[in-house]
Parts: C-alpha cells; structure tokens; sequence
C-alpha cells in the first residue's frame, strides 16, 4: 500500500511521465538524475510493477505507468486548486468560467487590455459550455451563454444586445443580393446556437432552409469556415466582431432582411463572498467593452 511518504516519489514519477525523461524530470524539480532514477526505482518496488521502459536513449511509460500518470495528473492538479483557494495572493486571482465562443472571440483579444489597467491582478480561464458551480470555490464570475435559471444567490448582468444574422467571406457576398439567393448557398449551422437557420428564414418569410452543408458545436469554428470561404454562417455580430472590422466578413443582406436580435451573454457572479469585489471590477470593465462600437453601424 502506497503510504504518505511517497508523495515526493509520486512527484517525481508524475513529471517524468509528463515530461518522458528523468534528466529533464531533474531539471524541473531540481534534483540529480541520479535521485530521479533511484526515487522512481524504489517507487516501481513499492507498487510491483514497472513504470518505465527503459533504454540508453529514453524512457517510454508502461501500460501501468500511463495509468498511473491519468490519475496523478488529476491529484495533482485538484491539490493545486486547492492551494490557490487558500493562498494569501487569492484576493488578486480572478478565476473565470467563460463560454467557449465568447472566450475565444471576444474575452481573449481583450484580456491584456484589462490586466493593464489593473496591474497586480491575475486571471485564470476556463471554457466550458457547463454553467460554473460557485459553491465549490473554483470559479469566481462566469459568461454563460443563456440567461441562468437559478438566480437567487447571484448578480446577473446582460452583456449587450446581439444581432445575429448571415455572415460570409467578401468573395461570397457578391452571389447574395436578396434573401433568396441564401437556398443557393452552402449554409454554416452553429449547431449549440439558440438562434437556427430556420427562425432567420422564418424571420424573412423564405420558408423552411435547405439543409446546412456542414455543422460546428462552436461559434467560433462556424466563423472561421466562413472566414475560409466555406458557406454562410448565421452568426453574431458580437462573436464576429473583430471579422468584421477587419473585413474578413461582411454581412452581404445587410439592411436588406430582418435579423433577428436576443441577449446571448451574461455574466454571473455571487452576491457574497471575498471576491466580490474583484468580480465587480472585472463586471464593470467587461460591460463597457461589450458596448456597441461607436459609430452605431450594427
């Protein structure tokens, strides 16, 4: 049986294997490669089993030691989870739960802009299209996609209003002058949207849509297939924001259709807690980047 003891060995074994070589496992913990190999060893005795394949060039894990390593990765990571929970610098670590999409397009082109203008704070992201769970203590604000249901303990802020309608490279855009030409077109579907093809062309009396010609579980995939040429994406245009300043995509029935408009995004963070405040700073800044460009052209 593996006792307490070895949780030094355990981590040693647990870099290796990540890393596939004791020297550089040495390097990393600043340990002899000799100490390394010794640890590891004694660590094969205890558990009787080989972790390692073992040449003159290199190691390779075992069966058994790639085993070992799916779980010591996961005890390590939750013990360092652990640690940041209880850390005198948690008052400066914004742990933040983010949608995918949003996080891709929107919150990481704008991250280093907020870490300037808060000097001393840190932000650690997680995407997931999961609602974050507070009770646990791992998440301190989150962006869903969706309004959330359950509301009592937290502060809901809508981001901004969303236009959500057909986007597509310049190239495309000159075989789409009217609604119609869209049955004719290969058709982008963002298969997790709350907004589908069929409420558009519902929106703009064209009947039920041909079938899309391809579908992605992420926003921001179905946006770069666009970008690429691909088809038509019926997307938003705040996930689409820097394509379409950019020019990579156009909105070719701009003021031609009706398209359809909702609240995509919120942020939610509890109403209690020791990091309220940092959320709130984090609230306040992300609205204000979540306004509609200036020039009021969406």
């Amino acid at each position: 049986m593996l006792h307490l003891a070895s949780l030094s060995a355990m981590r040693i074994f647990e870099s290796a294997a990540r890393l596939g070589s004791f020297r550089a496992a040495a390097e990393e913990l600043r340990l002899s490669p000799s100490a390394v190999s010794h640890a590891i060893s004694k660590l094969e005795r205890d558990l009787g089993t080989a972790l390692f394949e073992r040449t003159t060039r290199n190691v390779v894990l075992t069966l058994s030691g790639q085993t070992l390593l799916n779980h010591a990765s996961s005890a390590f990571e939750e013990l360092r989870r652990g640690v940041d929970m209880i850390s005198s610098n948690k008052s400066q670590l914004l742990r933040l739960h983010c949608a995918p999409s949003f996080a891709a397009q929107v919150l990481s082109p704008r991250l280093p802009q907020f870490l300037r203008e808060n000097p001393g704070i840190e932000v650690r992201v997680a995407a997931s299209t999961n609602y974050a769970r507070f009770v646990d203590g791992l998440f301190d604000a989150d962006v869903v996609y969706g309004e959330p249901f359950n509301r009592e303990d937290l502060i809901v802020i809508p981001l901004s209003e969303e236009i959500v309608s057909p986007l597509c490279a310049p190239e495309l855009a000159h075989q789409i002058k009217s609604p119609r030409d869209l049955l004719h077109q290969p058709l982008i579907r963002s298969d997790l949207k709350r907004i589908q093809w069929v409420d558009w062309f519902e929106a703009n009396d064209l009947g039920p849509p041909p079938p899309p010609s391809m579908s992605f579980d992420r926003s921001f995939l179905a946006l770069d297939a666009a970008v690429n040429g691909l088809g038509v994406a019926l997307e938003s245009d705040v996930l689409a924001r820097r394509e379409l300043e950019s020019g990579k995509l156009v909105r070719p029935l701009h003021r031609i259709c009706r398209d359809n408009r909702y609240i995509g995004h919120y942020l939610a963070y509890p109403k209690s807690g020791s990091q309220r405040r940092l959320a709130r700073i984090f609230a306040d800044w992300l609205t204000r980047q979540c306004q509609p460009p200036a020039s009021g052209s969406a």
